[in-house]
């Protein structure tokens, strides 16, 4: 724990402190806590001090209401003189985050009476919906978080409700999904993470892939999420195409796995991009059949490949080792690369500066490495709806959380030692992207020029 966070969480009891003491200074206390300690008081649990408090509030507050709407004051001798009068309650059980409360909800003669505390037809106070969806975003299924509200809160919550709970954020999704988006992005990678789906009777793996783009201030934005229903050409089409729809213009590079028909559908809508291949997942699939002892001299000898200092030095290499006893007995290494060659060389042209930025999907292996952490609980999903609607939950779920723990470290001195993790990946900024983008400017500069 920072200083930081020890000295607010002393202020914060500093100030509780205070006010208790101003409470039983005015003896307004005394009673409660006789009660208590008689055991006539339970504080938490069914029918507790919290829940008796809320309901308290509540009935308050619908009663200031209906005095707005009709006009009058509860036991007003002229509430004869309004149009409209009181007209006693009925009955309403609520869910909160605290459990259950069982409500008085006054109403008026005429039956225009709409309480916006507790809206009718409403059975759940916000905080329990935002509580539903927090859980739902750290990962808990609609199961768990039905089991959960029961154990903790003793309130029962159908998995129905929960799940429509869930899909109110369904419109803020799409909203996100088809949002405008930059007109040029230097550099966008794509990456994906398997996730089983329901598809009729049967139940399948489809890709989840998520594209992120970095913008000209070397900033990183999730673009958004698709789910590959088709394989091939047709898909990437159409993501391309929803792309360019959003408002991007152009591209310089795209890095991405060896994905079937993405290097045709980004060639047909963005005609100058540069598809890279990704070297991480190229050497993961190179080394895939090597022999345990031999994975250490097969990954040094394959570093002269993808650190040539251009293409016909990483041609020689890879048929150096070809020809070695090591590469004979690897054929498959090298017929890995051999087969990515054209993908796998454009990052071979620029310094390393920039090489850095776009030879990898590197920049969102940790985002998909928190959002396996998310999805793994699951046995599958209902639709691809509900992949998008959880992976975005759990990506804003993420991010703040960490500005959450970024904010309690602010205005520390400088020096000194912050565990606050940075941005995950949207906002944050690219290393070095100063350097990157001057490279990026001399190796396109016609392309460029017009978004400086």
């Amino acid at each position: 724990m920072t200083m930081m966070d020890k000295h607010a969480r002393e202020e914060r009891r500093r100030e509780q402190r205070e006010g208790v003491r101003a409470l039983e200074a005015s003896g307004v206390l005394d009673e409660l806590y006789a009660a208590i300690d008689a055991g006539s008081v339970q504080l938490e649990g069914k029918d507790g001090l919290i829940q008796q408090m809320i309901k308290s509030g509540l009935e308050r507050g619908l009663q200031a209401e209906l005095t707005e709407h009709v006009g009058y004051e509860k036991g007003d001798p002229d509430a004869d003189v309004f149009p409209n009068s009181r007209n006693g309650t009925y009955p309403k059980t609520v869910a909160t985050s605290v459990g259950d409360v069982d409500l008085d909800i006054p109403r008026d003669r005429d039956g225009t009476f709409t309480p916006m505390l507790v809206p009718k037809g409403s059975r759940r106070l916000g905080g329990l919906d935002d509580m539903i969806i927090s859980l739902y975003a750290g990962g808990m299924t609609v199961r768990d978080i039905e089991h959960h509200l029961v154990s903790t809160i003793g309130t029962e919550i159908s998995r129905e409700t929960i799940s429509k709970i869930t899909d109110e954020v369904l419109d803020e999704v799409l909203a996100w999904q088809q949002r405008p988006l930059e007109a040029f992005y230097p550099v966008i990678y794509l990456d994906a993470i398997i996730v089983k789906v329901r598809d009729g009777a049967h139940v399948r793996n489809k890709a989840a892939h998520i594209a992120v783009g970095v913008d000209m201030d070397g900033i990183k934005h999730v673009l958004g999420i698709w789910l590959q229903a088709t394989e091939g050409a047709k898909f990437w089409a159409g993501v391309c195409a929803q792309l360019a729809n959003r408002g991007v213009q152009d591209v310089l590079i795209v890095c991405c796995d060896g994905l079937t028909g993405f290097p045709e559908a980004i060639e047909a809508t963005w005609p100058q991009a540069t598809v890279q291949t990704c070297v991480v997942h190229l050497i993961r699939q190179a080394m895939r059949f090597v022999n345990y002892k031999a994975r250490k001299p097969v990954a040094t000898a394959l570093k002269s490949v993808y650190e040539a200092a251009d293409e016909a030095a990483a041609r020689a290499a890879l048929e150096a080792f070809a020809a070695s006893e090591l590469g004979k007995e690897n054929p498959n290494t090298v017929r890995v690369f051999a087969d990515a060659w054209d993908r796998f060389t454009p990052f071979l042209a620029f310094p390393p500066m920039l090489r850095r930025v776009i030879y990898t999907t590197n920049a969102i292996e940790s985002l998909n490495y928190q959002l396996r952490k998310v999805t793994k609980n699951r046995g599958h999903f209902p639709s691809d709806d509900a992949v998008v609607k959880l992976l975005w939950l759990a990506i804003c779920n993420i991010e703040d959380k960490r500005a959450r723990d970024r904010a309690k470290e602010r205005g520390l001195p400088k020096g000194s030692k912050r565990k606050a993790e940075p941005r995950l990946v949207e906002g944050q900024v690219v290393t070095n992207w100063k350097r990157a983008l001057a490279q990026l400017a001399l190796a396109y500069p016609d392309r460029i020029q017009p978004y400086l």
